[in-house]
């Protein structure tokens, strides 16, 4: 006889999902005629969990082996505070990875394609769609590519690329938009921003209220790009009111940035703040003042994560090579020296949860090796204690081949402090490009996993579900409070095997 359990995977600091070693799972003793063997789902919809050809019984071989397994010391019944019936558990496990891709929507580069509300409303999901059948878990979706917003604030100017022209309300909010439909899928959704990028370029007029015009003393013109002085108190009270704001009204899952710090190096420009290094340089060089400005946003960020949304994953995509020779023989662009930013220091601080470098080339390179790199950012995430994600690219073409080589190390990394990928971008997975989605969905995703569990999160189980069970399956009629996601398991000849992550309410 197969059975049905339900696993809490939380949204909050407390349950099973962000903590290690509480990781129990309910079934409701059915009748001798109840139909144990149904579907987790009442009617039977949402998709189906694969196999890879491992043993189900076992974590450690399961599809999503990336290191991090949730498991559980087996209980057979605990009486309940209120009295009432005793409530079963078993142990069970599976691997956890996070597995994403980057949605960009500077210059449309991924969405939207249309001004048009309800056609972006259909490409979303469109998108959301085929990220879930390529079975990952996980959207970066950017919502603040050149201090605008792609949702509604009074903070900062609408986004041009909704409608346009900045400062045009589109009529509808696409983060809300977006948060909703990810969770109705099972996913996850990061909002991604970037601290410091003021305008991509000369194109259209700014809104009043942008920065451009409401703080020019904190703007750093910069060829066509327009950027905000990490140096200059204005800049820093903004980006940090503008992130404290996303906390506390969205239902976030993540906050993100990327590798924009200080702008990439164009020949013929240098980057003018000599003003503010007058004013508050406070006697270190410029380069130590400015990696320290980027520092303590850094820092701000992850207190505010903290204080105001202990559920959120916060973390950090940098260039990829830290410094040049490290590892040795690794060459490249320095981002310590260049774009002042040290995610080193941001790990050993503590300050983020992840880094997810972006190992954008291929495992053939000689002078920016993949495998290389990423066991050298792994090893760094293991001594500090942090989490590593690693930046895929699937925009260069590389074939299936190379990406199954990706997939191989960055799997064979879980060992340490690595779990899991972010693809760069989305398109390539919802084109299919080259059968790459079809190739992550069958062989590499093909059961789905929850992401990592938070690294300080609490040791505190949800309480149970209630759940009734007929000849039409399994139903949750009520949840606890906190609940994102309930992980299905089934019961087969090797063991308990994760089914299914079905959205809180469904």
């Amino acid at each position: 006889m197969r059975r049905l359990l339900l696993c809490a995977v939380c949204a909050v600091l407390v349950g099973c999902s962000e903590d290690a070693g509480s990781d129990s799972a309910w079934w409701p003793e059915p009748d001798a005629s109840d139909a144990s063997d149904a579907s987790a789902d009442s009617d039977g919809s949402g998709p189906e969990g694969g196999s890879d050809g491992a043993d189900p019984g076992d974590a450690a071989t399961q599809d999503g082996d990336a290191g991090d397994v949730d498991a559980a010391n087996p209980t057979d019944a605990a009486e309940e505070a209120d009295g009432s019936e005793p409530v079963v558990t078993v142990a069970v496990s599976h691997s956890r990875e996070l597995r994403g891709a980057w949605v960009a929507t500077v210059s449309r580069l991924n969405w939207p394609s249309s001004s048009a509300a309800s056609a972006q409303k259909a490409q979303m999901d469109s998108i959301l769609d085929a990220v879930e059948e390529a079975g990952l878990n996980t959207v970066f979706f950017q919502v603040r590519p050149e201090a605008d917003a792609l949702y509604a604030s009074d903070i900062e100017p609408w986004s041009r690329y909704l409608t346009g022209t900045q400062g045009v309300d589109p009529g509808y909010d696409p983060l809300s938009y977006t948060i909703e439909a990810c969770h109705r899928r099972g996913l996850e959704l990061h909002a991604w921003l970037n601290p410091y990028r003021a305008r991509a370029g000369d194109v259209g007029e700014s809104a009043p209220n942008h920065v451009i015009h409401q703080m020019p003393q904190a703007v750093v013109s910069y060829g066509s790009l327009r950027w905000l002085d990490p140096g200059h108190p204005d800049a820093f009270e903004h980006t940090l009111s503008v992130i404290e704001d996303l906390l506390t009204r969205y239902d976030l899952d993540g906050l993100h940035f990327d590798d924009y710090f200080y702008p990439y190096p164009q020949s013929g420009l240098s980057f003018d703040d000599d003003a503010t290094f007058a004013a508050y340089g406070g006697g270190m060089t410029r380069a130590d003042w400015r990696r320290d400005n980027v520092n303590r946003m850094v820092a701000a960020v992850g207190e505010s994560v903290r204080t105001l949304r202990g559920d959120v994953r916060w973390g950090i995509s940098p260039f990829g090579i830290y410094r040049p020779g490290m590892p040795p023989g690794v060459v490249g662009l320095d981002q310590y020296a260049v774009l002042y930013a040290d995610p080193l220091k941001w790990m050993e601080e503590g300050w983020l949860e992840y880094v997810a470098p972006q190992l954008y080339w291929p495992t053939t390179s000689s002078g920016q090796p993949y495998e290389s790199l990423l066991a050298w950012w792994d090893a760094r995430a293991v001594e500090t204690g942090r989490m590593l994600l690693v930046g895929n690219s699937a925009a260069n073409d590389y074939g299936l081949d190379e990406y199954r080589a990706e997939m191989d190390a960055v799997r064979g990394a879980g060992v340490g402090a690595t779990r899991g990928a972010i693809w760069w971008s989305v398109d390539p997975i919802v084109d299919n490009a080259g059968g790459l989605a079809t190739m992550l969905a069958s062989e590499y995703f093909a059961r789905p996993a929850a992401t990592p569990k938070l690294l300080d999160a609490l040791d505190t189980p949800p309480s149970h579900p209630s759940v009734t069970m007929d000849q039409g399956g399994a139903k949750i009629t009520s949840s606890p409070e906190g609940i994102r996601f309930w992980a299905v398991y089934r019961q087969t000849a090797g063991g308990w095997e994760v089914e299914r992550l079905v959205p809180s309410g469904t």
